[in-house]
């Protein structure tokens, strides 16, 4: 019988049998089963299959020992994970917060909202070419309005005020023993203008066993996260392995999974590259949608090998490494302090001022400026590689492509919110990057996938572009205001740029702000469907590239290149940061006859490099 059916039930009592990661505030909680729930389940389901998972979570947890007489949800069979709930101070801390949007339209507004930010070390939710979004306490409301001129005053609204705040923060947690998650039902209080009614409806998709795992429809601790993915690595020897990026700051492990199936030709001494695809989520601590989404991709991928012929196929002929939490310190901190905490927890030069802003710790054109003060949100630390966990994940790379015979053809870092796809460069807009072409036909690939399986509009916008304010909306003639943060020091440039990835995105995820950061949670499963539309189609394109680019070599190598359909276009060497590189993009000439409008592979192949 095969693993699969083993999985579904397991991964559901696995789930509920860790507590939530407690850093230093607290002691740690032994993870548990509770025997009697599990008989009363063992016994309602007749199948062989539930009471064989029982036995494999008490061989897993054996050694743990279960708390006594605990209260039964009535809203579930298993039991509730022991602190997986909202924190006591939950209403203390946010409940006097707002978040306010403001429209900016010229430099001088930007520059003293800028000032103001820094000046009273105001929490910058987002930034893009339409807004920004501020969250600040309700009473510095008036000294905030005081520094901005006049023309920004009158152009704000409110996203979050009153106890909205508070009450979509406690949405996000599971909900506690006793079935109830908050006081006050999220929909009687009055939404903002620009809610959006589409981000409720239900999805119009057939139902996967992703769809009906208990494991999506809770937004999930570090330590239901890391045996999760450990019984996935156990159950799916064939093609999953579970692996370790490298260590947090608070020495936890940035795990992930290898998902492929690797050729055994013993005979191959010379074996070509593997070629892998990197998923990332949880760079920034408070996006949990990302994490979420990280781990449905990998779910998906994991349990459709055998069963999806296209799936299948898309295992043998690359890796994917799915890191779920790249910053696991601040994720386990959002569960048992501050569910809006976005930095790592590394100690700085200011001990009361911990963490810096990961995603910018990168060395490819780490501001020179760097520093300023740690206790602002976007604090990069004082030097490139500082942070503990981008370090580790360079060096991981870094000596996968050097020792490990890995070849990283494509990148998502997956990231909350917006809904944007963006491509390099992410530090200025005044430098184009090499094969520009090809990322943005890709990039609207992939939002086009999105789209058509009934998912969200995205935006796609080259980085520096993503996180800049646009004085003018003209496609043509657009004007950018200069940066509210530095944005040096990228991932998704260190990547592309050091690591030559030719197809590094980021993804901004679900919604435009009506929630932010604070996505329900019956949002996990549809924006994991939309995501996942994309990577297979990012896979489909990458298959069909490789599988051209071997013809060409194939027809050069007989001598036949000049009757080959197929072409390859060498990009003219050029500076890249003070190097020249030679990269190969490959194009195809279709068939007039066979021409089909509606065929989306095709149709990012059609126009030819100017």
């Amino acid at each position: 019988m095969r693993f699969e059916r083993l999985l579904l039930p397991v991964a559901l009592l696995s789930s509920a049998c860790a507590a939530v990661p407690s850093p230093s505030l607290a002691p740690r909680t032994p993870s548990c089963w509770d025997e009697s729930t599990a008989r009363q389940t063992v016994q309602k389901a007749s199948s062989r299959w539930r009471r064989l998972s029982s036995h494999v979570i008490a061989a897993l947890w054996k050694e743990e020992t279960c708390v006594a007489n605990r209260s039964k949800s009535p809203a579930s069979k298993i039991a509730a994970p022991v602190a997986a709930t909202a924190p006591a101070h939950t209403a203390a801390r946010y409940g006097s917060d707002v978040v306010l949007r403001f429209n900016v339209s010229n430099v001088d507004e930007l520059e003293r909202l800028k000032d103001a930010t820094d000046t009273l070390l105001l929490d910058v939710w987002d930034y893009t070419s339409s807004w920004v979004d501020l969250r600040l306490a309700k009473d510095l409301v008036p000294s905030l309005l005081s520094l901005l001129p006049e023309s920004l005053q009158q152009s704000h609204m409110p996203l979050f005020q009153d106890s909205s705040l508070t009450q979509a923060v406690y949405d996000t947690y599971p909900e506690s023993k006793d079935g109830r998650t908050a006081r006050v039902p999220l929909h009687s209080i009055a939404q903002p203008a620009h809610f959006d009614q589409r981000a409720r409806l239900p999805s119009q998709r057939t139902s996967t066993s992703s769809d009906t795992n208990i494991f999506f429809t809770d937004y999930q601790p570090l330590t239901v996260i890391d045996p999760w993915l450990r019984l996935l690595s156990s159950l799916f020897t064939t093609h999953t392995r579970l692996i370790t990026i490298g260590r947090s700051a608070e020495d936890r492990p940035i795990s992930a999974l290898r998902i492929g199936v690797h050729p055994t030709n013993s005979e191959d001494h010379d074996p070509p590259k593997r070629k892998t695809i990197l998923i990332t989520g949880g760079l920034h601590a408070r996006e949990w949608i990302s994490t979420s989404t990280a781990n449905f991709i990998a779910y998906s991928l994991v349990t459709s090998y055998g069963k999806s012929e296209s799936i299948t196929q898309m295992l043998q002929d690359f890796d994917f490494v799915v890191v779920p939490t790249l910053n696991p310190d601040g994720y386990a901190y959002t569960w048992t302090t501050d569910r809006l905490w976005r930095k790592t927890r590394q100690t700085t030069s200011l001990r009361f001022c911990p963490g810096m802003d990961l995603d910018h710790s990168f060395n490819f054109s780490f501001p020179s400026t760097a520093g300023g003060t740690p206790c602002s949100e976007a604090f990069p630390g004082d030097a490139a590689f500082q942070a503990t966990e981008a370090k580790a994940l360079a060096s991981w790379a870094k000596n996968e492509t050097e020792n490990n015979n890995v070849e990283f053809i494509a990148l998502l870092d997956l990231h909350s919110y917006s809904q944007q796809i963006l491509y390099p460069y992410a530090y200025s807009c005044s430098t184009s990057p090499p094969g520009l072409e090809d990322l943005e036909e890709l990039a609207y690939g992939l939002e086009k996938a999105i789209r058509r399986s009934g998912g969200h509009a995205y935006e796609v916008l080259p980085a520096c572009e993503g996180n800049t304010i646009a004085a003018s909306d003209s496609k043509k003639d657009k004007t950018l205001l200069p940066q509210l943060e530095n944005a040096g020091g990228s991932m998704l440039d260190y990547f592309y740029h050091e690591l030559r990835v030719r197809y590094a995105y980021q993804f901004k995820l679900r919604d435009r702000g009506t929630y932010g950061f604070l996505l329900p949670k019956d949002q996990i499963l549809p924006v994991g469907r939309e995501v996942l539309e994309a990577v297979l189609y990012l896979g489909g394109f990458l298959q069909e590239s490789l599988a051209l680019k071997a013809k060409v070599n194939e027809d050069e190598q007989s001598g036949g290149a000049d009757e080959a359909s197929d072409e390859a276009v060498t990009l003219n060497k050029g500076e890249r940061g003070g190097s020249e590189q030679d990269w190969v993009i490959v194009q195809a000439a279709r068939d007039d006859a066979a021409s089909d409008e509606e065929d989306s592979h095709w149709d990012l192949r059609r126009r030819r490099r100017r």
